[in-house]
């Protein structure tokens, strides 16, 4: 077992772990911040999708002592305090989800494609989501939440 510290959600956490352990299981099962999911575990479905110094990573593909010395943000860590995230207020009021499962997965990296591209076409929306799988929509209500969340995201600058 390792000794490691995890800046998470702007938080330090040291946590003690396996050096085989997945970030997602430590974020999961260590510091119990259950909103990144497992879906697939051949890094295929885009569950578990987190922000490692703003970049979206599949945290399934990631050691969590390769976390050590950067900055993780969760689906937990989006929202500040009782106000949504834009991204996740689009979500909510353009019913961007269904069973939820994929949905941290699906906001996470539409905040990553927003930072990159402020006005995403859905086209644009649709090319970056094609490591992220939804079994529940046709992904119009997602595409549209995507899009209205990068504009949103623009307005709170």
């Amino acid at each position: 077992m390792a000794n490691i510290t995890l800046r998470v959600n702007r938080k330090s956490h040291t946590i003690d772990c396996a050096p085989n352990t997945l970030l997602v299981e430590a974020l999961r099962e260590t510091l119990e911040l259950t909103g990144t999911h497992v879906g697939c575990d051949t890094s295929q479905c885009g569950a578990c999708t987190v922000h490692v110094d703003g970049i979206s990573v599949k945290s399934c593909t990631m050691l969590a002592v390769e976390a050590v010395g950067t900055e993780v943000t969760t689906i937990e860590g989006l929202a500040t305090g009782d106000q949504l995230h834009p991204m996740q207020a689009a979500f909510q009021e353009h019913h961007g989800l269904q069973c939820g499962f994929c949905t941290p997965g699906m906001v996470m990296s539409g905040c990553d494609l927003a930072k990159r591209n402020p006005d995403p076409s859905e086209a644009d929306v649709r090319h970056w989501l094609e490591g992220n799988i939804c079994r529940c929509t046709g992904y119009h209500n997602i595409v549209k939440s995507i899009r209205a969340g990068a504009a949103g995201m623009k307005g709170a600058k």
